[in-house]
């Protein structure tokens, strides 16, 4: 995995300002943001994501077993 996997990501959903919450559940980025509408789905898929799910405000990006990890190094980042 590239390193820098967890600060793109972070920008196709719109930046640290964005968010309100992030947490990994299973194999899943669960995120809440300030407004939906500025994710970038392509991007989330370019950078491996196998869904995105939307619900209002709230994001779920599928990444696979190593939702735990970029969950954490996500939230260094902000």
């Amino acid at each position: 995995m590239a390193d820098d996997r967890p600060e793109k990501i972070l920008a196709a959903l719109g930046g640290a300002d964005n968010i309100v919450e992030i947490e990994p559940c299973i194999t899943r980025l669960r995120c809440e943001l300030e407004d939906g509408s500025l994710v970038d789905e392509a991007a989330l898929k370019a950078l491996g994501a196998h869904g995105v799910m939307r619900s209002g405000n709230v994001v779920q990006v599928v990444v696979g077993p190593e939702a735990d990890t970029i969950a954490s190094d996500i939230e260094d980042l902000l």
